[in-house]
């Protein structure tokens, strides 16, 4: 997951999303498909499956013989993932519940024979329903209900050919728009050449975006991202949402134009091998899984040569905007003041009270912020260049058979900003989840500094180490927060587990001559924070 980024999708505001058409406008039309034979009606099944989640209904119509119970009888068997599992008709019984291996429950209805609503709740449909997906035969006998329905109707094509039937799919917005993703990721896997391989879901993040690897019969594997834009959430600060205030990607376009632009100028991100930019769908070339740490620890050479990469990259004139597509350009927002104090200001919102037990006056808030401004505003006119914010070991990907610096596949970039070079050197070497000794920390700046000064002869050393001193801290101070809030907000507790590792990052940063001023605040309301005077500080 991003160090950067909330960790979590954003709730969205008020009124309709972005995507959903406003309330005066006519629903979408159904989506028809014929399905020339059984075997076309079980893959339609095995589609239908995948959108499904616990508490949605399908709304199976269409007259006798129309293949209803049949689409039934696939989509459970799908859902329980097993083929031969014996499925009866409720007819008789009204309902015929389910278990699946994955302890995901399924309810199967038949109302024909229902003789009114208290048959139903005598029975205990409502309650059984709302944790399970409910496929209802009849629905028209329900009464109104809420939740998200899948509205299936059958009817038979004999024109087309015996067992030719037509379907007719609707459904309420919040599974519609899982419907129009799912038909565009259909879609695009298809016309990519991918449609047989296994989607094999990979480890994610907490963030809205998944990942699935895409694995061929002849073991040619790529990368499927699921990147739907970000609804906006409430407004946080002067009427603009977390996301907006902190800079982070609405869409996919972000990842697209930076990965274009990294490749251009020799870095290995992921080939792009396939995209739907709308439905933010995109596949990827398959990096691999080769990790730069070793048992926790960084590996030296595969680290040294992360250092190197990035002393190119800042090196370079990079430019704000990036091409996307035709027409389209993606402008990478500035890492300005506004969004480096609101994410320092996470530490005495969400750490001091949650983690030390400690409620800061709004006195001592608004000195921290104050003095955090007067820490940062020096670096903020230096010379920005792309600043890719989680350049760290989750996001580093080794890759031996590549040559040079070419060897460091990078992935993960899509909240990249112009900032301070400074910055994602302190990302790297501070890592939230790897333990790195200050004497290794030191060694590898030195070889960042050495690296520059080839490329640059006028290389401010000095300037350059306060810059890292100051960012890395702010850095430090904002990942506390963001992982206290994952456990006391989003009930994420495994995050706890690195807080000591950052706190000695933040400690060490603040025995740094440039923080004085905040070190002094941290001694007076967090001194835990506070490092001993033995501690080791970056290069001053």
């Amino acid at each position: 997951m991003s160090d950067d980024s909330d960790g979590t999708a954003q709730s969205p505001r008020p009124g309709p999303s972005p995507s959903a058409p406003p309330p005066s406008a006519s629903p979408p039309a159904p989506w028809e498909v014929l399905l020339p034979e059984e075997g076309a009606t079980e893959d339609m099944a095995a589609f239908l499956a995948g959108l499904l989640l616990p508490g949605d209904l399908v709304a199976l119509s269409g007259g006798l013989g129309a293949g209803k119970t049949t689409l039934a009888r696939a989509l459970i068997r799908e859902l329980a993932d097993d083929p031969a599992l014996e499925v009866p008709s409720p007819t008789f019984t009204l309902m015929q519940p389910y278990e699946t291996r994955a302890g995901r429950a399924i309810i199967h209805a038949d109302l024909y024979r229902l003789r009114g609503a208290d048959e139903l709740v005598e029975l205990g449909f409502d309650e059984l329903a709302e944790d399970a997906i409910t496929l209802v035969e009849w629905p028209e006998r329900l009464n109104p209900r809420d939740g998200e329905i899948l509205s299936v109707e059958l009817s038979l094509r004999p024109e087309y050919g015996e067992g030719a039937r037509l379907v007719r799919i609707g459904a309420t917005p919040g599974l519609r728009e899982r419907l129009d993703r799912a038909r565009a990721l259909r879609g695009l896997i298809a016309r990519t050449g991918w449609d047989d391989a296994d989607r094999v879901p990979m480890q994610g993040d907490a963030s809205s975006r998944a990942y699935e690897r895409l694995v061929k019969p002849s073991g040619e594997t790529a990368v499927l991202m699921i990147a739907p834009p970000r609804p906006d959430g409430p407004p946080v600060r002067d009427g603009k949402p977390y996301s907006a205030v902190v800079k982070l990607a609405e869409s996919v376009h972000a990842f697209v134009g930076m990965d274009r632009a990294l490749r251009a100028v020799g870095v290995s991100a992921p080939r792009i091998l396939g995209e739907n930019l709308e439905a933010g769908l995109l596949i990827l070339e398959d990096l691999g899984a080769e990790p730069v740490v070793e048992n926790g620890a960084p590996r030296p050479e595969r680290y040294s040569e992360a250092v190197r990469l990035l002393a190119k990259l800042h090196a370079m004139e990079l430019p704000d905007r990036v091409p996307v597509s035709a027409g389209i350009e993606h402008v990478l927002p500035p890492y300005d003041l506004e969004a480096l104090l609101f994410e320092a200001e996470l530490l005495p919102e969400w750490y001091a009270p949650a983690i030390r037990n400690t409620r800061l006056p709004d006195a001592a808030r608004r000195d921290f912020l104050t003095l955090w401004a007067d820490a940062l505003q020096d670096f903020l006119a230096d010379r920005p260049t792309w600043c890719l914010r989680d350049y760290h070991s989750p996001n580093l990907i080794w890759l031996p058979e590549r040559e040079g610096l070419e060897r460091v596949g990078v992935i993960d970039f899509q909240d990249a900003v112009m900032g301070h070079p400074a910055y994602d050197v302190a990302s790297l070497l501070q890592d939230a989840r790897v333990d790195a000794s200050a004497d290794f920390e030191l060694r590898l700046l030195g070889l960042y500094i050495r690296e520059r000064r080839a490329r640059e002869p006028g290389f401010d050393m000095q300037t350059f180490a306060r810059a890292y001193a100051v960012l890395a801290a702010q850095r430090a101070t904002k990942i506390l927060g963001i992982f206290a809030r994952l456990d006391r907000r989003d009930g994420k507790p495994g995050y706890l587990a690195h807080l000591p590792r950052i706190e000695g990052y933040l400690a060490r940063n603040l025995a740094h001559p440039a923080l004085g001023p905040l070190r002094a605040w941290h001694a007076t309301h967090l001194p835990s924070l506070v490092a001993p005077p033995a501690t080791d500080a970056p290069p001053a």
